[in-house]
């Protein structure tokens, strides 16, 4: 039989776990300039922990296992940057030298569709003196522009701060996350009241179910889509197609978005490209278009499913508003807490409706 709730205990529950998040949400914006590499140490040693768990049974100590798992993965990811980056430097450089080509195909573009840069008239018009006002304010734009860019200067500073302490500081704090992971698990249990345990086993168990399995899935959905626009677009001979295939594939995890983003540059790049070629437009067009089919009707159904339960409206709003937030750490962030809330969600829809909020002074129905 279902366990009875009465409505003073589901308002104690609600008011401890809306508080417990208020102090959460303000741990994570106070500290979020500091927090990424310990939050990516974090999710590294929560997905390694499985294949900890597989050396162990095989006989390998914790310890040994740890330094075992982070060493390959160390050099697995050493040894994908020494094949990718020079690629993509290559294509950085191919991109510089051939810039003022693309700035003449712009130019020839333009001319094309506006019809010798007619859209310029109404800036050349009118008297000296407006002239000079418009000329005044195109400075002031400039100089805001200037602003901006000293702003992006600074900005890639701290970026750069990041990705320091992200390759120090991550590998170091998933050491120890993975080699304590069991021991911080069993003492969590230890310390949850014996009355609830049970409960908070369950939504343990639920939450790690749905975030692995959606990232798990979605990881490999973006892998594999990666792959398929990094290749067509190479094979198509579109320019920087390698580069701009793994960026859609590596940001297809955002619903819509993603395929979006990469439809429009690789379609901003072929029209440069190929122009008036527009056949080859449509070609890379396609490749986008058939990527989406295949993983709306393949790979989604059959790598993520239905069962993670993590809707792609709610994945946005998190995505969007973690992001807004708490900047890229809250990204790092937005798809495990969209899990965890909707397993909160469902778990309090679900004491709800067994509770005398719900039923006030309604008979229950038979268990």
């Amino acid at each position: 039989m279902t366990e009875h709730i009465s409505a003073r205990t589901l308002r104690r529950q609600a008011i401890f776990w809306l508080c417990t998040l208020g102090v959460l949400i303000l741990f994570l914006f106070v500290f979020r300039s500091i927090l990424f590499p310990f939050l990516a140490g974090l999710a590294l040693a929560y997905f390694l922990d499985p294949v900890a768990d597989f050396f162990e049974r095989r006989g390998l100590s914790r310890l040994a296992a740890t330094v075992v798992i982070l060493v390959l993965f160390v050099l697995v990811f050493a040894i994908a940057l020494l094949i990718i980056v020079p690629i993509l430097a290559g294509q950085l450089v191919e991109f510089i030298d051939r810039l003022p080509e693309y700035m003449a195909r712009i130019r020839e573009l333009g001319t094309s569709l506006a019809g010798d840069l007619e859209w310029l008239d109404p800036y050349l018009a009118g008297e000296p003196g407006e002239l000079r006002g418009r000329i005044d304010e195109l400075l002031a734009q400039s100089a805001s522009v200037l602003t901006g860019l000293a702003q992006g200067i600074w900005t890639s500073g701290m970026a750069l701060l990041n990705i320091i302490g992200l390759f120090v500081v991550t590998p170091v704090v998933a050491f120890y996350m993975l080699l304590d992971w069991d021991r911080m698990v069993a003492r969590i249990d230890a310390s949850v009241p014996r009355d609830h345990v049970e409960t908070v086993r369950e939504i343990a168990r639920e939450m790690d179910a749905t975030i692995a399995g959606f990232i798990r899935g979605q990881g490999t959905v973006c892998l594999i889509l990666g792959t398929f626009y990094a290749v067509a677009l190479s094979i198509a001979g579109l320019n920087f197609g390698l580069l701009i295939g793994m960026f859609a594939g590596l940001i297809s995890f955002i619903p819509y978005v993603g395929s979006l983003v990469g439809l429009v540059l690789s379609v901003g790049v072929a029209l440069v490209q190929f122009w008036p070629d527009w056949f080859m437009v449509v070609i890379i067009a396609a490749i986008f278009f058939g990527g989406q089919a295949f993983e709306g009707n393949i790979l989604q159904p059959k790598l993520v499913g239905d069962s993670v339960g993590l809707h792609p409206v709610w994945l946005m709003f998190a995505l969007f508003a973690f992001g807004s937030l708490f900047g890229f750490t809250g990204m790092l962030i937005a798809v495990p807490a969209a899990a965890a809330v909707g397993v909160l969600v469902r778990f309090a829809m679900r004491r709800y409706l067994d509770s005398d909020l719900y039923f006030g002074s309604s008979e229950r129905p038979e268990q």
